[in-house]
């Protein structure tokens, strides 16, 4: 029984034996392979869907070039809306008054033709409507910083806070600089920041010279003017395109003020650096125009707009030419030169009038 037994598991093993041969068992280095390309086969469709975004990825992402081409599209669809602007207001407008007569239909919200010898409005649209003046501000800025008699030459330190969020500026923290250089920049460059530091280095300081800006508005009978801030920036500094005459009138007395206003350049060092600007007004920058003073100014609550003293031609009298809310930049000078040739036409019939109050010109 036992020899039966042991002969039985012998014969069993040479059979397990020969199986083995016959058909093999897998090695681990086989199981390892096997499992490698079992966990390869799961994987690549994730690698292949990755890929595919990476692919997709760089097709969607602009190149350098390309970035150029729609640079140069938006320049050009600018340009073409700045040229379609300009042809909009190139020729002048006119409709028949209660009279009859032809006079100037503007584009802008409001505008005045004023007689600063008398007082008279020679025409006017919404001349007494209360608007958003901008940087026509800074004309109120000069007159208030100018009315102490400071000392011009004296140089003063660009703060922090001058050119926090001054949109324009040609200045930074830490810039030395004359007040007579800072003024120049605010009433040629239109410089909010050197509005600013004009507030801040006055006897008065920022908030006081705010306050000082209506009160001296009030002083010469602008009753539809505020102020808010010294540069323009805010919506809140209001006034209307009367008023507005009456101030350019009344700051083409003082040269220190008007002289500035008609110089189309200024350059300025400021340590190893120069600032240079030029003038905001296209009417100085053409010289074709004999302006005695003018200041621009816009935001978008504001519109366009343009203050100016204007001579007539052959060394005629002088007029007070007022435009607000033009809708483009374009507009507020042409809009200004046709109301000043359409009054050049009929000078001999419109300076008869009987001189009445204006404000005084400042003395000095």
């Amino acid at each position: 029984m036992n020899q039966t037994s042991r002969l039985f598991r012998t014969v069993r093993l040479i059979c397990l034996l020969a199986a083995v041969a016959a058909f093999g068992l897998p090695t681990d280095s086989q199981a390892a392979t096997q499992t490698r390309s079992a966990s390869s086969r799961s994987t690549t469709p994730a690698k292949t869907t990755t890929t595919a975004k990476k692919r997709l990825t760089l097709q969607n992402k602009p190149t350098a070039s390309t970035a150029r081409a729609r640079q140069a599209a938006a320049d050009r669809a600018k340009a073409a809306q700045v040229a379609r602007q300009a042809r909009e207001v190139a020729e002048p407008r006119f409709k028949l008054d209660d009279s009859g007569a032809l006079v100037p239909d503007i584009r802008a919200e409001a505008a005045i033709i004023y007689n600063p010898e008398t007082g008279k409005v020679l025409w006017e649209e919404n001349s007494q409507n209360q608007r958003s003046i901008a940087s026509i501000t800074k004309v109120m800025t000069a007159v208030v910083f100018l009315e102490n008699n400071p000392d011009l030459s004296e140089t003063v330190v660009v703060s922090p806070v001058d050119v926090r969020a001054a949109s324009t500026t040609y200045l930074r923290a830490g810039y030395v600089l004359t007040k007579s250089d800072v003024l120049h920049l605010m009433l040629i460059a239109s410089d909010n920041a050197a509005a600013r530091v004009l507030a801040r280095v006055s006897p008065y300081g920022s908030e006081a010279f705010v306050r000082r800006m209506t009160e001296k508005a009030r002083e010469l009978g602008l009753t539809n003017t505020s102020y808010a801030d010294p540069s323009g920036l805010l919506s809140d500094n209001v006034s209307s395109a009367y008023d507005m005459a009456k101030l350019i009138t009344y700051v083409s007395g003082d040269e220190r003020i008007a002289s500035v206003m008609r110089k189309q350049y200024y350059s300025v060092a400021v340590g190893r650096q120069t600032i240079q600007v030029h003038s905001t007004n296209r009417l100085v920058m053409q010289g074709d125009v004999d302006v005695q003073a003018g200041k621009t100014g816009f935001i978008s609550k504001a519109g366009y707009c343009l203050a100016t003293l204007l001579r007539l031609p052959q060394g005629g009298p002088e007029v007070a030419v007022v435009v607000l809310g033009a809708k483009s930049n374009a507009g507020r000078f042409m809009e200004t030169r046709h109301l000043f040739d359409w009054l050049s036409s009929k000078a001999s019939e419109m300076f008869n009038a009987v001189p009445v109050a204006v404000a005084a010109p400042a003395s000095n």
